[in-house]
Parts: C-alpha cells; structure tokens; sequence
C-alpha cells in the first residue's frame, strides 16, 4: 500500500523540472551569440533558439568580381554562430539533462 506518496513526489519533480526546463529554453531565446568570419568583415547574431537575428557585411568585404568568397564567408559566420548557438543551449539545458543528448527536446 505505501509507495504512492513515493510516486506523487516523483510526479511531483517532473513537473518542477519540466518548468524549469521551459523557462531556460524561453531564456535561451534572449540570449545571443555572434558567428564572424574573415577576420569580422561577415558577422552573424544568433539567439539561443538558433534563429538568425542579424546580418552585418562590411564594404570591404564586398567585391562584386568575386560574389563566391563573399558567400563563403556569410555561410562560414552562419555556421560559426550556429555552432556557439548549440554549445549555449547545450551549456543551459545539460543542467536539466546530465549531458545526455535527448533528441528533439531543444
């Protein structure tokens, strides 16, 4: 007969850390990080979430006879910053999670 007060605990911790993990995951949101390449001509802002906030070119990373490098380096602050974006999530939610990396939960 004894154990259900053991299980309404239980339940009980679930529910507080599935808020807490809400709450770190809407916080991730506020939080940026900046992806840059070519030595900062090509900077890019990216939230917590991985959403792309910003875009900054500098002109002198602007040739128009040369289109590809300047893709090349807007696809390599997009990754750089996504990178940082997974790392900050990782470092926030690994509280909640142990270190294990349970697909689909951020």
């Amino acid at each position: 007969m004894g154990g259900g007060g053991n299980m309404n605990q239980m339940l009980k911790q679930v529910k507080k850390m599935q808020e807490q993990m809400l709450k770190a995951q809407e916080e991730l949101a506020t939080k940026t990080v900046e992806g840059t390449a070519g030595g900062g001509v090509v900077s890019v802002v990216v939230n917590g979430q991985k959403s792309v906030l910003s875009v900054t070119i500098k002109p002198e990373a602007v040739d128009p006879e040369d289109v590809e490098m300047l893709q090349d380096l807007v696809m390599t602050a997009v990754n750089d910053a996504l990178t940082k974006a997974e790392e900050l999530a990782n470092q926030d939610m690994g509280k909640f999670t142990g270190g294990m990396n349970i697909p689909g939960l951020f």
